[in-house]
């Protein structure tokens, strides 16, 4: 049975390039919001989003950081992954700036979104930890069959690491 995972990234720049992995078998990702859905939530205020958040986190085993020019820093993203943590899901992250947005433009590589971020009860860092894979080729094809491929063993490590962590 496939893992239930929560897919956690900047909605405004990398909703395109995010269409490509989470068309990707293997895992069964949480509904994505509609554009206008989210711009409604985004304008209902902070409760409302957290709320969101937490629902779509529910019964997902894993959250993969799906990392664009943008992602670290991002008040939302971190609140996820500090979240993700607490609930014991697995973290990863997969850099996906080579692959083309709506306008087929790349973009930038983003910094990793687990640096300075660290776990309360021993003090580490999650980007010591949770790993953060780059997919080596730089065409947009080869970019998905890559991650294809390995995604679900991504997903089974990424709980395999979080649970040594309880």
């Amino acid at each position: 049975m496939a893992r239930k995972v929560f897919y956690s990234f900047d909605y405004a720049a990398d909703f395109a390039r995010v269409a490509a992995v989470r068309a990707l078998v293997g895992v069964e990702g949480n509904a994505s919001a509609a554009e206008k859905d989210w711009a409604a939530l985004t304008k209902a205020g902070e409760t409302t989003i957290q709320r969101w958040i937490d629902g779509q986190l529910a019964n997902r085993e894993c959250t993969i950081v799906l990392i664009g020019a943008n992602t670290a820093g991002r008040r939302w993203i971190k609140y996820e992954i500090e979240k993700s943590w607490a609930e014991k899901k697995g973290l990863l992250g997969i850099y996906i700036h080579n692959l083309p947005d709506a306008s087929g433009a790349k973009a930038q590589k983003g910094k990793n979104p687990f640096d300075g971020l660290q776990v309360k009860s021993t003090g580490a860092y999650l980007a010591k930890i949770v790993k953060a894979y780059e997919p080596l080729p730089t065409e947009s094809r080869a970019i998905v069959n890559f991650i294809g491929m390995n995604l679900a063993k991504w997903v089974e490590e990424a709980i395999r690491l979080r649970s040594a962590y309880s």
